[in-house]
Formats: C-alpha cells, sequence, structure tokens
C-alpha cells in the first residue's frame, strides 16, 4: 500500500495547465476554467487576457512556466526527472512523408534569413528602404505551412495545392529582395580597374558568418570566357554546355570569401596568356580514372576546359574500362560499381584510410511500408522485414569531366519510378556531394540510403534545432529501442573520437543509426489521406564528409550550412564612378569572430528602425566569445531577449565589446552603426 501511495504521491502533487490564446478550433475568446487548478500560461502575455467573458472565471493565478514550475518541483524531491529528449514513438513517417513540403521549408527558410540579411546590409550601408511589410508578410505564410497537419505531410490534398502558391509567392518575393539588395550593396563597392577594358565585375557574396570557398557558376553566352582574381591573375575555369549553343556555365572555385561578406572577380575574354595557364593546370588535375584520358579526348571543349558530355553524346556510348570508376580530388577518390551504381569504396587522402565499409554507400533500399494506423503518420514498424529487391541500374556516364567539377550520373530504377543520381566532386571541397532527381511513382513504398562506415560509434551525433543530441547507436532501454528513425536537421555523424563521417542533406530529415552505418530516408509512398501524396519529381541532394577527430573539430555544422546556403552570385555592370563608393572589392559587413557561433538572424528591431537585432547561438557545445567586427562599423548597444526587450544584464553589460555566450545558448543583441551614437 505504500508504494501504491507513493506512485499516487507523485501524480496527484500539483497540475500546471499551459494554454494559448488560439486553439485549433479557431475560438480565441471563450476560456472555460476550471476553479480547483492553478493554471501556468506559456508566456506572460496572457495576464492580457479578459476572462471576464469565460463560463467560468474564478480565481486564477496567471504566471510564465518558468517563474512557476521550478519552485514547485523544489517541494517534491522524489519527483523522477527526465533528462533526454521528448521522443514521441509514434509519427515517425511525418519526418518524411510529403517531401516537397520539407523541401520547400526549407528552403523558404533560408531565402528568408538571406532576405532579412541582406536587406539590413543594404539599408545600412547604402540607404535602401527596409521591406519590413513584405517580410512579415512572408514569414507569416511560412509560419502558416508550419502548421502540424501541413508540414508534417498528413493534411489533404486541398490544402497542399494552397501551401505550394504560399512557398511560391515567400520564394518570389525574397529572390526579389536578396537581388535588390544585392544591388544596392554593389552600388557602393569601389570596384579597382578591370584586367581588361570589357571585363565584367561579379559579386561573390557568402551569407555565412565564417569565410569561406566554393565552387560556384556563372551563366554566359559563350566558351570564350574566363575567370580573374582582384589582381588580374587568371582563375582556374571550367565551360559547361547548357544544351544549346548560346548557353553555357562557368565554374570556378571562388576562394577566401569573408565573413557574410564579399569578394569581387573579373569576367573576361580568352586571350593567348589564359589558354596557356588553363592548359598547364589542366594537366595537373588527377588522372584519377582508366577512362579519364577518354573521357578529356572525347569531351574537349575549348583549348583550357573540358566540359559537359551531353547524354546523347559521346560519353553515352562509351565502354568504361573494368567494373569500377573513380572520381577523385585533392582530399578523397571515391569509386562507383559500375554494375550497381553503389559507391565502392572512398579512400579518404588526408587521413590515409578507407571511409566505407564493404557494404558500400548511396545503396538504395527499398522496403515495403503499409504504415501503422495512419498511413502518412507512421512508418510500418516491421518496414525491415518486407526489404524489396536492389534497384535495377539503367545507366551510368561522365556529366562532367574537368578542372574544377567531376559528375558521374547513375540512373536506376525501383518499380516504375527512375532515381537520377550525379556524384559531383569539385575542386578544394572535401565532401562528396550526390545530387537527386526522382521521378517518384510508388504507393506503400519507403526509400532509403544507405552508408556502411569502417568504423564503430558508440554514438551519432544529430543536429536539432540551435543544437545537436548523441543519440546511442546500441540501444539498451526501451525508449532508446523505440528510436528506430529519428528526426535530424541539416546533418547527422558517426565517429569513434579520431575519425568520423558526416552525412549532409539539404532536405531530408528521418534517419536511423547502427554502429557502422547512417541511413537517411528519402521517400515514402503513403496513400492516406492524400492518394497522391508523394507522386511526382523530387530533387534532393545529400554529402559524404569523412573527418578526422570529432564533428566539432571538423567543423560538420559549417558543411551543414554552406550545403544549404551556397555562394550568391551576382554580374555586375560597369557603372560611372561615385563618390559614395565607400565598400572595398573584398569585404567582411558582419563578423562575429568565434568559431563555434551561428547567425540565426540579422534584421531591423521591430520597434526601433534605428536599430538592428542580431541574433546567433553556439553550436558546438562549448562557451564562446562574441567579439562583433567588420566594414560596416557596427557596435553592439544592448543584449535582449527573443521579444528584442532589455535583457537584466543591460546595464552590466552596456557598452561592453566582448560577449560570453553559454554552450547551447541562443543569444540576440540590438546593434547599430558607431557613427550613429
Amino acid at each position: 500500500m505504500l508504494g501504491k501511495f507513493r506512485k499516487v504521491r507523485q501524480k496527484r502533487c500539483f497540475q500546471i495547465r499551459q494554454f494559448s490564446k488560439f486553439a485549433r478550433s479557431g475560438n480565441s475568446r471563450r476560456f472555460k476554467f476550471d476553479r480547483t487548478y492553478q493554471f501556468t500560461a506559456i508566456s506572460e502575455t496572457v495576464t492580457k487576457i479578459d476572462v471576464s467573458e469565460s463560463d467560468n472565471p474564478g480565481n486564477l493565478p496567471l504566471s510564465k512556466t518558468v517563474e512557476n514550475l521550478p519552485g514547485r518541483i523544489s517541494d517534491f524531491p522524489t519527483l523522477p526527472i527526465w533528462k533526454d529528449e521528448l521522443y514521441l514513438e509514434f509519427h515517425r513517417g511525418c519526418y518524411t512523408t510529403r517531401a516537397d513540403q520539407k523541401r520547400q521549408n526549407r528552403r523558404c527558410e533560408d531565402l528568408l534569413y538571406q532576405a532579412e540579411l541582406l536587406s539590413a546590409l543594404a539599408t545600412i550601408c547604402a540607404g535602401a528602404d527596409y521591406p519590413k511589410s513584405e517580410l512579415e508578410t512572408a514569414w507569416k505564410q511560412v509560419l502558416f505551412n508550419q502548421f502540424h497537419d501541413i508540414l508534417p505531410g498528413s493534411a489533404i490534398a486541398p490544402v497542399y495545392a494552397a501551401a505550394n502558391l504560399a512557398f511560391a509567392e515567400v520564394d518570389r518575393a525574397c529572390r526579389a529582395i536578396v537581388l535588390k539588395s544585392l544591388d544596392a550593396i554593389a552600388d557602393r563597392i569601389s570596384l579597382p580597374s578591370p584586367p581588361q577594358p570589357d571585363a565584367r565585375p561579379i559579386l561573390i557574396f557568402n551569407p555565412l558568418n565564417w569565410a569561406r570557398s566554393e565552387v560556384v557558376a556563372v551563366p554566359v553566352s559563350h566558351a570564350d570566357w574566363y575567370i580573374c582574381d582582384l589582381s588580374g591573375q587568371p582563375v582556374v575555369s571550367q565551360i559547361v554546355a547548357s544544351g544549346t549553343p548560346s548557353q553555357f556555365t562557368l565554374l570556378f572555385r571562388a576562394t577566401d570569401i569573408p565573413a557574410i561578406g564579399y569578394r569581387i572577380f573579373w569576367l573576361c575574354h580568352q586571350t593567348a596568356q589564359s589558354q596557356a595557364f588553363h592548359s598547364q593546370t589542366a594537366q595537373n588535375f588527377p588522372q584519377n580514372s582508366q577512362v579519364s584520358n577518354a573521357t578529356r579526348e572525347q569531351t574537349e571543349f575549348s583549348k583550357f576546359t573540358y566540359g559537359i558530355a551531353q547524354k546523347n553524346g559521346p560519353c553515352q556510348e562509351m565502354q568504361f574500362a573494368g567494373t569500377k570508376i573513380d572520381l577523385e580530388n585533392e582530399f578523397f577518390r571515391a569509386t562507383v560499381d559500375c554494375e550497381t551504381g553503389n559507391l565502392a569504396g572512398i579512400w579518404d587522402k588526408t587521413n590515409n584510410r578507407e571511409v566505407l565499409n564493404a557494404s558500400g554507400g548511396n545503396q538504395l533500399q527499398a522496403f515495403q511500408d503499409s504504415g501503422q494506423y495512419w498511413d502518412a503518420w507512421n512508418i510500418d514498424p516491421n518496414y525491415q522485414k518486407h526489404q524489396l529487391p536492389a534497384p535495377v541500374l539503367k545507366e551510368i556516364y561522365w556529366v562532367e569531366r574537368g578542372e574544377v567539377r567531376q559528375s558521374l550520373r547513375v540512373i536506376r530504377q525501383i518499380g516504375k519510378s527512375e532515381f537520377c543520381q550525379d556524384y559531383i566532386v569539385e575542386i578544394g571541397s572535401p565532401l562528396l556531394k550526390i545530387k537527386t532527381v526522382v521521378d517518384w511513382q510508388e504507393q506503400h513504398i519507403l526509400v532509403k540510403t544507405a552508408f556502411g562506415l569502417n568504423l564503430e560509434a558508440e554514438f551519432a551525433t544529430c543536429e536539432i534545432p540551435c543544437g545537436a543530441i548523441e543519440r546511442p547507436t546500441k540501444p539498451q532501454t526501451a525508449a532508446e529501442k523505440a528510436k528506430w528513425e529519428v528526426p535530424i536537421l541539416r546533418w547527422v555523424d558517426a565517429g569513434n573520437g579520431s575519425f568520423g563521417v558526416s552525412l549532409l542533406n539539404d532536405c531530408k530529415y528521418g534517419c536511423d543509426i547502427q554502429p557502422d552505418r547512417l541511413r537517411l530516408t528519402l521517400l515514402r509512398g503513403s496513400t492516406w489521406p492524400d492518394e497522391q501524396a508523394d507522386i511526382g519529381i523530387h530533387e534532393f541532394t545529400c554529402a559524404v564528409y569523412p573527418h578526422a577527430g570529432n564533428w566539432q573539430n571538423a567543423g560538420t555544422v559549417r558543411r551543414g550550412y554552406e550545403l544549404n546556403l551556397p555562394l550568391l552570385v551576382k554580374e555586375l555592370s560597369q557603372l560611372e564612378e561615385k563618390r559614395d563608393r565607400t565598400l572595398p572589392a573584398a569585404g567582411s559587413c558582419v563578423d562575429l569572430s568565434a568559431q563555434n557561433l551561428v547567425l540565426m538572424a540579422f534584421k531591423q528591431s521591430e520597434d526601433n528602425p534605428n536599430l538592428w537585432i542580431l541574433r546567433c547561438y553556439e553550436s558546438e557545445g562549448k562557451a564562446a566569445v562574441l567579439e562583433l567586427n567588420g566594414d560596416l562599423g557596427l557596435e553592439v548597444v544592448e543584449p535582449v531577449d527573443l521579444l528584442e526587450r532589455p535583457t537584466n544584464l543591460t546595464d552590466k553589460l552596456h557598452q561592453q565589446r566582448s560577449f560570453k555566450i553559454e554552450p547551447w545558448k541562443i543569444a540576440s543583441f540590438a546593434v547599430r552603426r558607431a557613427t550613429e551614437f
């Protein structure tokens, strides 16, 4: 009886009920409160609620949970404590169902971040009008689509027709803001003398708060263009045909683009000097497969580069020597199995070891999946017992074979669905990218991509909002065993301390983990409540990132953001010189200094148009120090909370230049240009 008493006592010791002004029914005014309970609100804003219209207002103390809960818990020291994620042992299919909505949501969130950032910078440095109403409208559209029956994929078809229109409008509005803001910023950049009279300036902008280098693409009208840096020196370039005689893409590696900053490059006409330069660099590129020389001869496009091999061109007919093909750069050599299309191996040159085990990587694995109780919501818990035959390899051929980028296309068939995947290796990049386009026509089928790892990991680390969480690969408790499908954001990492592998993505959210395997869930085929839920074309990219040490030392957080937020490219016109062109040809607008801080938002204050809100978070579980630097001369006015109100630390930290940010903490600051003080 004593045991039963203790059990009941724990359950009935006190009750706290949270509520919101807006319920699912849409009734925002009618409240029915029980006199016997004390209520705690999710925010002090509820103290403004008029309860006089309630059928039973009573005496209802209202307070914030964070103020009320700790004191109550301290009165009951025997209360059990749950210190882990609140994993729902249900609705695992919602990580994947309606993949188009997941992709559009990720894209629009990233676009809104860039639109806010660039429009704020354009207002600060160029006096442009800040598009506050347009941004607010766009944010509300995206947030509406994050309602729990839309984004999870569990709504009916008409809902998604409306959601797609909203996403399209957000995409259009944000891209227009980004382009307009880039023009305003570019109009303040003092351009150096061009290396040629008719050279065109190219602005490369980095929306992330750390310097980076990556391959970018510039549309050009013919193959006689190349790239020069600010000093006029040629940069290794690669021309890719786009399908018509007057459409080409020029690829080059844009190096050292400053944090939340930019660098000017020059688009120049080909000369004898540039031809000689590119001819020499082509000879230095790794000859990394048995067919590389033949490929180069058949796809030679100009005197200094080797571009695309069209599907109907020479590479489609070429017979590969042997059963494996290699793609290679200075970081790794990836080997593709010509019989399956899978990755047979990845040799890490930096760490001198094989990344994958004998099972290989990018294995497309299909399973019968009839859902559980509710089709769109749940994955069949026994799906692994119903694996379908391996996909059929239809075609494999080179798409690009140049000194900047190599791309090998593999086309495979699962049922009625075609998977077209490009293995992409770029100069200077430690990532092996896999770009996928799928014509999905399956129902009650689940598809994953599996990567067998040449290591044994006790835990896998998964990105979650503003942080990361370790999940065991060898579950022991019932709660751990229930996590056979887990949510992630941009990456999941498995390692043993000395070596690890990160699997990055640009729009996928479900995965499962084993000590020597990572699997990303790609698509499902639910038929209820929407019979055609995922039928159609899907696009997504994932990337394999092998690294020494742990994910923090490897910068996995940054690699994940870089995959999702590529460098922005804008061709500029040669405008007349102006007095107010005060920005340098390469510069950083905002630099947070600390390696483990990630900028979440830089936007105009909601209440003061002369203040700007900088919000960031610590991403690696260790304290950071924020020191604001950059060419715009911004200074921190005071710390603020998420509602942009001064915190209780404002007086203590006023005019301080550096600010300590605790591990995993979200921190916000009001900033302004120093000259405005």
